[in-house]
């Protein structure tokens, strides 16, 4: 009878934690030999230290057997940008039973962002292994980003994924009917206090300081690199008119070393204690290590940590403007955004405009159905019910009209002409109207 090996893989310390969690919580069989696979998907990795490099890490590598680099397996390529072609997939997998020692194990995969290289392409490599997945962020709550091939798809047995928004269910992989499994919330926190006891010095934190977290966004083409380092500053002066005379600034590991001085600029104006933390840490170990009286992001999932695992005050900043600036309409950031911008409150505001939680489940699923329409389709009548009661002044941001339109679900054009999105004749005419305009241009 042949072994079982497990092979986990991670791209994130947080998601070495959430995989450590899910371990000591018995939400996997016994295996023979469990190997933590390690994806560096930094834009340079060469330069960039891999999770097993991290502050901490040596924790949690007692949970595994042998720990293996996805990036030497396949170098000089890149794991994001790496894929094999259809006819070399049994070659591949030849390959890295030797290099891995597999032998003829029976192979489970475990796997973040399925949807997308490098997971994609190790599921395809490996044809016949059963695979779960983890998700160690907001993105989980959105619709799978691509269509995935169903010979990878029916495979995926479950969704494991930590409670951040409680009572939410996500919507990656239903289109494939996989049940979605909450991980213990107190078996992450413990992992979390075993990392922030391991993670070495920090710079000394004053009391009641607000913590500001940076997300390097111009990074994702998001903002431009000016606009993020007005939103530290913002996020400063909102938490200074909050009464924090102190503030600790986390970028994010990669970010220029600019942000940091834009920020120390303006507490020297505002006349405040500014304390930069470019240790590469969690932001959970701060929250451990130094409770903030205040955390301040834009749409980090550390905002979700703080509130729902650690019970600390939050504000988010500038999601507003993001909901109407992220393209295409598709992009995998807008379910983070959403929840954000729906759930905590706005730094720059006063009093509360949080949505109320009843509402945040039709609110998932009209969202969800209007980003990937093709991939779950069973969401329109759920996108319709909602978009009819609740569309108005405070839920209009989250939705375009223009796409609404073309889904032909209300809030788009006037409802005498809604069956024209739909209609095939209509359809027809466009299309001939759109090749004859070309044709006279050329």
């Amino acid at each position: 009878m042949s072994r079982t090996t497990q092979i986990f893989c991670v791209s994130t310390l947080y998601g070495a934690a959430t995989l450590v969690a899910a371990i000591d919580s018995d939400c996997f069989t016994e295996a023979d030999r469990r190997v933590l696979l390690v994806f560096n998907n930094a834009a340079c990795p060469e330069t960039t230290p891999a999770v097993d490099e991290m502050p901490g890490f040596e924790h949690l590598r007692d949970h595994f057997d042998d720990v293996l680099s996805f990036n030497e397996a396949i170098h000089p390529f890149h794991p994001g940008a790496w894929a094999p072609r259809a006819d070399d997939l049994p070659l591949f997998e030849r390959y890295l039973r030797l290099l891995w020692g597999l032998g003829d194990d029976r192979v489970e995969l475990v796997l973040e962002s399925i949807q997308v290289n490098p997971a994609l392409s190790l599921a395809q490599i490996f044809t016949g292994a059963p695979v779960d997945v983890y998700a160690d962020g907001l993105m989980s709550y959105g619709p799978t980003r691509n269509k995935i091939d169903p010979l990878v798809g029916t495979r995926v047995r479950r969704l494991l994924h930590l409670d951040l928004v409680p009572g939410l269910t996500p919507l990656l992989l239903t289109e494939f009917g996989v049940p979605a499994q909450v991980l213990p919330t107190p078996a992450f926190l413990k992992v979390m206090s075993c990392l922030a006891g391991a993670s070495g010095e920090l710079p000394v934190l004053p009391d009641d300081a607000a913590l500001l977290l940076g997300q390097y966004l111009s990074a994702l083409n998001i903002l431009s690199a000016k606009e993020e380092e007005e939103l530290h500053v913002r996020m400063m002066r909102g938490a200074v008119r909050r009464g924090h005379k102190a503030v600790v600034f986390k970028p994010h590991p990669t970010a220029p070393a600019s942000y940091s001085r834009a920020l120390e600029t303006e507490a020297e104006r505002l006349g405040v204690t500014l304390t930069v933390v470019d240790t590469p840490v969690l932001a959970e170990v701060l929250f451990e290590k130094a409770p903030p009286a205040l955390v301040v992001g834009c749409f980090s999932t550390a905002l979700f940590t703080a509130s729902a695992f650690y019970g600390l005050p939050v504000a988010r900043i500038g999601t507003e403007p993001l909901l109407d600036r992220l393209t295409p309409y598709q992009n995998s950031n807008r379910v983070p955004v959403t929840l954000a911008d729906a759930l905590l409150a706005d730094l720059e505001a006063e009093g509360g405009d949080a949505l109320p939680k009843d509402r945040l489940t039709g609110l998932l699923e009209a969202v969800g159905f209007t980003m990937q329409p093709q991939i779950l389709p069973r969401l329109r009548p759920a996108a319709e019910r909602f978009l009819s009661t609740h569309l108005g002044a405070r839920t209009q941001r989250y939705f375009k009209r223009r796409r609404l339109t073309t889904l032909g679900l209300p809030g788009g054009i006037p409802e005498r002409l809604s069956f024209l999105p739909r209609n095939s004749t209509a359809r027809r005419m466009v299309r001939r109207a759109k090749a004859l305009r070309k044709a006279v241009r050329r």
